[in-house]
């Protein structure tokens, strides 16, 4: 058995399938994958995503802090809940973590992967033993994504005045308290929405009334097919401790300015990009008839091999795609090997999808 959200009750309640996902019993569907991923498409849908860590980061020294322990700069951040995506890096600049924080004026909300939350707190908790800050894990809230060209108009309805008025005013990557709860307007399925962070005691209620307005619930299965179109990276699949943020289609998270600004990692990403990366990240589109999943070997005809990280069928596409790791020299066409198979593959810079259409040619 493993750990369980505030929300279990209520997924068993709605007849979902429960998988191990990194430790936790998360839903992978409640019927139909296909269906939960078009109605995040095309109307609203909602997932638990409460095994996501969330840390407060407060004191004097939260800025110099987190400007010296992710390789993006909070000091970009310069209007209240603003966020920025950044890579949490080791000496040698590749990536323990990816994650968000939220700029809340004088602290800092940051948000990390569940499957990394042991390392990634004792990794902060070090780091911060040389700066006057105070890292406080906020472990009795839980956290619903509500994802969809309609979800913000279906979430206005279950909002109280005070949370409407908040949810109102957000712009694109921004959360703001509202209350007890804490909504921000971001996701990972390439669908505008909110993640709305809420006290546990609260959720079920909270994920009940969602779905009496017509917001669909989620499982895992249609997150990941929904975030590889998007072209969103999973960790430990697409990126982790072995690459660098440079070959990880993250190298625009990295705040190279000031060049004063010490940050872990950024010597080794100093020289990494002087001496001209020898992979890159790309996308994969597979039109003919064939399944691309994750660790299939990538054929470079005159350059090398390379290999899947991460692969699907995409529902929205109505064919197979993938992400990518290959020779930095490769062009426009490859092969990758599908049981015993060569299948001919374009290759693409991801995203596949945006706002519910195809985005390459």
């Amino acid at each position: 058995m493993g750990n369980k959200t505030a929300l279990y009750q209520s997924h068993v309640d709605m007849n979902a399938k429960i998988v191990d996902f990194g430790g936790w019993d998360m839903p992978i569907h409640y019927g139909s994958q296909i269906e939960e991923h078009n109605a995040v498409r095309q109307d609203a849908g909602m997932f638990d995503v409460s095994h996501m860590t969330v840390v407060d980061v407060t004191g004097a020294d939260s800025q110099a802090y987190l400007q010296f322990l992710l390789a993006n700069d909070v000091a970009r951040l310069t209007e209240k809940g603003k966020a920025l995506y950044s890579g949490m890096l080791n000496e040698d600049g590749q990536v323990l973590d990816d994650l968000i924080v939220y700029n809340m004026e004088g602290w800092y909300r940051v948000v990390v992967n569940c499957a990394t939350r042991e390392k990634d707190l004792a990794w902060m908790a070090k780091q911060a033993e040389r700066f006057q800050v105070e890292l406080t894990e906020q472990s009795s809230l839980a956290m619903v994504a509500v994802q969809g060209p309609a979800a913000i108009e279906k979430a206005l309805t279950v909002f109280d005045a005070g949370q409407q008025a908040v949810t109102k005013e957000l712009k694109v990557f921004q959360g703001l308290e509202a209350g007890d709860y804490f909504i921000g307007r971001t996701g990972y399925t390439g669908e505008d929405g909110l993640e709305v962070m809420v006290p546990e005691s609260d959720v079920a209620a909270f994920w009940s009334k969602l779905a009496e307005a017509g917001v669909r619930p989620c499982g895992l299965g249609a997150r990941d097919t929904l975030r590889l179109e998007a072209g969103m990276n999973l960790y430990g699949s697409d990126m982790d401790e072995s690459v660098s943020p440079l070959v990880s289609n993250m190298a625009w998270t990295v705040a190279w300015k000031p060049e004063d600004r010490d940050f872990i990692g950024r010597a080794a990403l100093e020289a990494e990009k002087a001496d001209g990366p020898k992979t890159k990240l790309v996308g994969l589109v597979l039109e003919e008839k064939g399944v691309l999943r994750g660790h299939q070997k990538v054929i470079v005809d005159g350059v090398g091999e390379g290999e899947t990280t991460s692969g699907t069928f995409s529902p929205t596409l109505g064919h197979a795609i993938a992400l990518a790791r290959v020779p930095a020299e490769t062009g426009e066409h490859a092969v990758v090997e599908v049981r015993k198979k060569l299948l001919n593959v374009r290759v693409v810079r991801p995203p596949f999808v945006r706002n519910g259409k195809k985005v390459f040619e």
